[in-house]
């Protein structure tokens, strides 16, 4: 998102710094780039590209880097029993088809990234792990050493390949079969070579940047590989500078990818450290601005908000991340290029999506959440979104999976039962919200935030607008949304609108005798009241996607009216009783 050139600002009225642009177009892929994407694999195939990977490859690494973070003890117990298993998928190591895979896009990555070894070591010693990673390596390239082709070798998994294999080297290279050996020094050397040629052609955004981190890696860890790492810093510099923004945001929006970025600098940083060099001062700089911003949509209980296809990671998962990178600071409250805008006072957390959706081009899956909000009192969620279209377990049937991306998926206003931002047949995003005007405030201890965003002007000639303020107790949240009459085309009949509020699990709510309030109880005794004036109440069923990628059934505040030409204006409070 980009601030208007000056004669925008004056022609419009609006203040310098309040208006954020959606760049980079507003639909998805072009039948230019989508062709060019296929010429690109299609070219791994070729005689050529094979012809540049052959170079000599290293008969050992000059270091084993460190992996500072913990993995997920359920996966690394089935991998000791055996199976190979992600977010529900199973698979059985020894009947695993790598010639003709079966599972699912999410599975291939896991598997092709080797990040089932940081899982494996967590619940083993070296003795009992390397067996079984190396069976699995055994495997992998049998099938993928030599034959260049997509997923395994993604310029993404690939660069993250390269960190999970330099860190976790005992486990894949114990063994004292010189020829198995060779074969995986082999595959790393050409891996290398392959990221020299793919990575800048990568999607800005975290993918762009894993590359780039497989290829600086390399160039540390395989004997002779000075030039390659001066390329491959070149290059990574290149790639921070359009992936990560200036408050230390990733280019998607996900808090998911958001942590991933955090992790590849951290095991970026510790494959230097192997070495005893300090990593670029540019690499250092984005590490702590990210973990600031991944520290921003946080809740009270220390796990993230969810947006863009992220579930909530779970709050130990975030502090260990933090811990892991060494670095201390405080959450981010203000993310204008990311996009999220925190308020907090006493035990109440607000996190609001004040940016529009990614573009295609640089994530898949996004969300029309633009507006929506999520609330925490303590450690229990009050408000929330329904989230994790990205991160669902495999037994979510995939059209639900899809319906998480919808406007009406988050708390936020409705217009019409439509998207602010249209989501394609093919999972693109196309036309809707293109800027946001914002201005924040804090007066007598009452933190401020209006919004407003021109996704419905197009269609139905209104811009929604947010106003919400948060007393200095924490206590007391009023809100007002507002459709505003804009643009040129104008509806000659009533447009319906729903201003959806998405309640966290365990939240019991009870509507008051007159209906026109509700009672919200959390876990723990405490009890908000909520009332809103200028549309009817109703309280609906919803779902919210856990930790795990699994729903969970809960409730939902629907309030709804129809706006005349002239717009419409909705008010509504959370009010903390006791």
């Amino acid at each position: 998102m980009n601030a208007l050139p000056p004669d925008d600002h004056e022609r419009d009225g609006i203040e310098e710094g309040k208006r954020l642009v959606r760049v980079g177009g507003d639909k998805g892929l072009s039948l230019a780039e989508r062709f060019s994407e296929r010429l690109q694999r299609l070219a791994w195939r070729s005689p050529i590209h094979r012809f540049r990977l052959r170079g000599r490859h290293p008969l050992k690494l000059i270091a084993v880097a460190e992996d500072p973070f913990f993995g997920d003890v359920e996966r690394g117990q089935a991998l000791l029993d055996g199976m190979l298993r992600y977010r529900g998928e199973t698979r059985n190591l020894s009947g695993l088809d790598l010639d003709k895979p079966t599972y699912s896009a999410a599975f291939a990555e896991y598997l092709h990234s080797f990040a089932w070894l940081r899982d494996l070591s967590s619940v083993a010693t070296r003795a009992t792990a390397a067996p079984i990673a190396e069976a699995i390596m055994r495997q992998w390239v049998a099938a993928h050493g030599d034959q260049v082709a997509d997923p395994a070798w993604r310029p993404d998994l690939a660069g993250w390949r390269i960190l999970y294999w330099v860190a976790h080297a005992p486990l894949i290279l114990s063994s004292a079969d010189l020829v198995y050996r060779s074969n995986v020094l082999h595959a790393l050397a050409r891996g290398a070579r392959h990221l020299d040629r793919t990575a800048d052609k990568v999607p800005a955004g975290v993918p762009r940047l894993a590359a780039w981190c497989g290829v600086v890696a390399s160039g540390l860890m395989i004997p002779g590989g000075d030039p390659r790492r001066a390329f491959g810093e070149a290059g990574l510099e290149r790639a921070l500078s359009v992936s990560i923004s200036e408050d230390g945001g990733t280019l998607g929006r996900s808090p998911e990818r958001q942590r991933d970025a955090v992790v590849l600098l951290t095991m970026l940083c510790q494959t230097y450290g192997a070495r005893r060099l300090d990593p670029p001062a540019v690499v250092e700089d984005a590490l702590k601005r990210a973990v600031a911003a991944l520290l921003g949509v946080c809740h009270g209980d220390g796990g993230t908000s969810s947006w863009q296809g992220s579930g909530p990671i779970p709050a130990e998962v975030i502090a260990q991340t933090v811990e892991a990178t060494g670095v201390r600071t405080r959450p981010l409250k203000q993310a204008r290029d990311w996009g999220y805008q925190r308020l907090s006072a006493g035990s109440s957390v607000l996190i609001l999506d004040a940016a529009p959706p990614p573009v295609a081009r640089v994530v898949e899956g996004g969300c029309a959440s633009t507006l929506a909000f999520e609330m925490s009192d303590g450690d229990r969620r009050l408000i929330v979104n329904c989230g994790g279209a990205r991160a669902v377990h495999s037994s979510v049937p995939r059209k639900l999976a899809e319906g998480l991306r919808t406007t009406a998926a988050h708390s936020t206003l409705v217009l019409d039962d439509s998207n602010s931002t249209a989501i394609h047949d093919d999972g693109t995003l196309g036309r809707g919200v293109g800027e946001i005007e914002l201005s924040r405030s804090e007066d007598g201890g009452v933190a401020r935030i209006e919004a407003s965003h021109d996704g419905y002007v197009r269609r139905y000639g209104f811009i929604h607008r947010r106003h919400m303020a948060l007393a200095a107790d924490g206590r007391d949240l009023r809100g007002e949304d507002s459709l505003v009459p804009a643009g040129k085309r104008r509806r000659k009949t009533d447009s319906p609108f729903a201003i959806r509020f998405h309640l966290g699990p365990s939240v019991e709510v009870s509507p008051t005798a007159d209906g026109l309030a509700a009672f919200l109880r959390l876990p723990g005794g405490a009890v908000w009241q909520f009332r809103a004036k200028g549309a009817a109440l109703d309280i609906d069923d919803s779902l919210w996607i856990d930790g795990s990628g699994r729903p969970r059934l809960t409730k939902q505040l629907v309030l709804t009216g129809e706006t005349p030409a002239g717009g419409a204006s909705v008010t509504w409070l959370f009010r903390r009783a006791r």
